[in-house]
């Protein structure tokens, strides 16, 4: 009857299927404590358990523990912090924390030699240039007072004063953020921060002032929303430090 069935082209009935990929104990807690992140069972902020208590939780040895939580931290989802008063805190699951877990890895990466800086910096460029053409866009009246607020303080900045880096690396990813995207904020954010850390930059006053002619060029296409103008400005600016980077490389360079 089942064979004739088949061959009129209706249904044939086998045995359940039954079977489940059966998980290991390590994988099987890193999924419950992920999820008791993600579904706010753990809220942002939150100690977890030390490792003796989840290990009695979930019946499984202290190592295993270990290499979850060392998962868990690999993927930004929790930070573990050392020395008395520390353990493992669940992190803040939104873009900033993204940009934080993606600059940490590529720090890690070109510290190891994984990845060159000029490759970063290329990236870097990639995704800044249509952040600035975004911002052109998207750009309102606080976030254009924010920018010519950091570009007066870059004014009154020695080279050599310690607030410089920061004050150009809040200048990016501020445009970045007008773009509106957050995802390409973060990644600039992140790209920034390493591909331009102050030692490997010389530093001149020369070099100054033309960075922040350059920025003050960025920022009047952004005001008069001229998206030609400020990807063209932001590529000038962008191609600038490359070279100053790869010039500081020859000269053997190292990063801080």
């Amino acid at each position: 009857m089942a064979r004739d069935l088949a061959e009129a082209g209706g249904p044939v009935k086998g045995p359940p299927l039954l079977g489940q990929k059966v998980l290991r104990p390590r994988q099987q807690v890193e999924n419950a404590l992920r999820q008791a992140v993600l579904d706010g069972t753990l809220a942002t902020g939150a100690r977890l358990p030390a490792e003796t208590e989840l290990a009695r939780q979930f019946a499984v040895s202290r190592p295993t523990i270990r290499e979850v939580l060392s998962a868990l931290a690999t993927q930004g989802l929790i930070r573990k912090i050392p020395g008395a008063g520390g353990g493992s805190f669940v992190q803040p699951v939104d873009h900033m924390a993204l940009g934080q877990v993606v600059q940490e890895s590529m720090h890690n990466l070109l510290r190891l030699g994984t990845v060159s800086y000029d490759e970063v910096a290329m990236v870097r460029q990639h995704l800044e240039v249509p952040a600035v053409v975004l911002a052109s866009q998207n750009r309102n009246s606080e976030e254009i007072a924010e920018l010519r607020a950091i570009i007066q303080e870059q004014k009154t900045r020695s080279v050599d004063d310690p607030e410089v880096p920061d004050l150009d690396a809040q200048f990016h990813t501020a445009i970045a953020r007008m773009s509106g995207n957050r995802v390409l904020a973060s990644l600039v954010y992140a790209l920034h921060r390493e591909s331009e850390p102050v030692s490997y930059l010389d530093l001149s006053p020369e070099v100054g002032r033309t960075t922040v002619r350059q920025h003050v060029k960025i920022l009047d296409a952004i005001v008069d929303q001229d998206q030609a103008r400020a990807e063209d400005a932001i590529k000038t600016h962008l191609t600038y430090l490359r070279e100053h980077i790869k010039a500081a490389v020859a000269a053997g360079a190292t990063p801080i």
